[in-house]
């Protein structure tokens, strides 16, 4: 399927008290889970297009992300759902294409209003919000209504997050909690 991301982060926060604000606006929760992926160029590379191979904990997805900007509906995403990380690992291989990286996150997933709210903690940064909608409106009538200011917000990659903290994403090979 063939996406537009409408997608913003709020970074640093506090996540205990993210997961306050959100209920308190009349979000629920729907579980935490350990997600696994890794990344690849495409070949030939394409600056700003990459494969994702996704283990969300429920679902395993091959994704071709390609961002075109920083603004909030600068990514599209054309995914699908595979049977097994390993295999799907395995096959890509097989195609020629090597991981650039593995990486570890762990997710905390929240709806509020059919907008999806992801408080994610990676390896080495502080964790972030990322609100995510069907619309750029949805998503921005959420951060309204968690009194987040836009000024306050990014709509920058998970790469472009990691540079603001000093660490070259791109750099790591292995992503992973101690």
């Amino acid at each position: 399927m063939h996406t537009i991301e409408y997608e913003v982060k709020a970074l640093g926060i506090d996540p205990g008290a993210m997961a306050e604000r959100i209920r308190a606006a009349g979000g629920s929760f729907r579980g935490e889970r350990l997600m696994r992926r890794y990344v690849y160029d495409t070949v030939p590379p394409v600056e700003g297009r990459w494969v994702r191979l996704r283990d969300s904990g429920s679902a395993v997805t091959l994704c071709v992300k390609t961002i075109s900007s920083d603004e909030i509906d600068g990514t599209r995403e054309t995914e699908t759902t595979v049977g097994s990380f390993e295999d799907a690992h395995a096959l890509l291989g097989l195609m020629g294409l090597a991981p650039r990286g593995y990486q570890e996150n762990r997710r905390s997933s929240w709806l509020l209003d059919g907008v999806r709210l992801e408080i994610d903690a990676w390896p080495r940064i502080p964790p972030y919000l990322e609100i995510e909608g069907d619309t750029e409106e949805q998503v921005w009538e959420t951060a309204d209504r968690l009194a987040l200011s836009r000024s306050d917000l990014t709509s920058e990659n998970t790469t472009k997050v990691f540079a603001r903290y000093g660490i070259d994403l791109d750099s790591i090979d292995e992503l992973r909690f101690a």
